[in-house]
């Protein structure tokens, strides 16, 4: 199994990367810094952007599947997936007629992403969510995430976008509720670890495939 992975020295990427090469797959990883990568010695790592086709091209090549853990890293206007989302799909496209086209790709979203994401939640903190959290505090990732949404939900890829609430970096609890509609009620943060889990069973799993996932405690 070859796995392409973008957002690898991020903390979802990081761990998803671990997983990878814990069952035995070949992981390549594009990385603006490899040398700074802590796993650079298992990886196969490409220097270069994920604005930039080329080495976007060069990271899918042979994958089985690709993985994307990119977002922002702050909370101000970066426009990392409105930029990077379009080169993946378009390499992934460019597979198309070769003998082994890169078709599976899943990547970590966000609850904010759909305007119905909140319909199952209690309507006082469906207000406050959407108006303090996602229309303030979060505009501009929300922002982002909505982009990512239209660009995967309209290629022909076989995506899946697993959409968690707040991550948290403690341990993986195991337990966790899934719903393709809406966030579960009162979900309201996860363990990465957790959706790490989740996104890597859906390498085998064909549930979800062209769909978006809710996924939260």
């Amino acid at each position: 199994m070859k796995v392409a992975i973008f957002g690898a020295s991020g903390a979802t990427g990081r761990l998803l990367t671990r997983r990878s090469l814990d069952a035995g797959y070949e992981v390549t990883a594009l990385l603006r810094k490899p040398g700074e990568f802590a796993l650079r010695d298992r990886v196969h790592t490409v220097q270069g952007s994920a604005f930039e086709l080329a080495p976007v091209r060069e990271t899918i090549e042979g994958a089985d599947v690709v993985f994307s853990a990119l977002g922002a890293n702050s909370l101000k206007k970066e426009d990392v997936l409105e930029r990077a989302v379009p080169q993946i799909i378009s390499a992934m496209q460019q597979t198309a007629s070769e003998a082994k086209p890169v078709r599976r790709l899943i990547v970590l979203g966000s609850a904010g992403a759909l305007p119905s994401s909140l319909d199952k939640q209690p309507a006082w903190r469906r207000w406050i969510v959407q108006n303090i959290v996602y229309n303030t505090f979060l505009k501009w990732p929300v922002a982002s995430q909505i982009s990512q949404w239209n660009n995967i939900s309209h290629s022909n890829l076989d995506w899946t976008m697993v959409m968690p609430p707040m991550l948290t970096n403690t341990p993986a609890n195991g337990h966790y509720r899934i719903d393709g509609d809406a966030l579960p009620r009162n979900g309201s943060r996860i363990s990465r670890e957790d959706v790490a889990d989740f996104m890597m069973q859906q390498i085998t799993s064909p549930q979800w495939v062209r769909k978006g996932v809710y996924i939260s405690l």
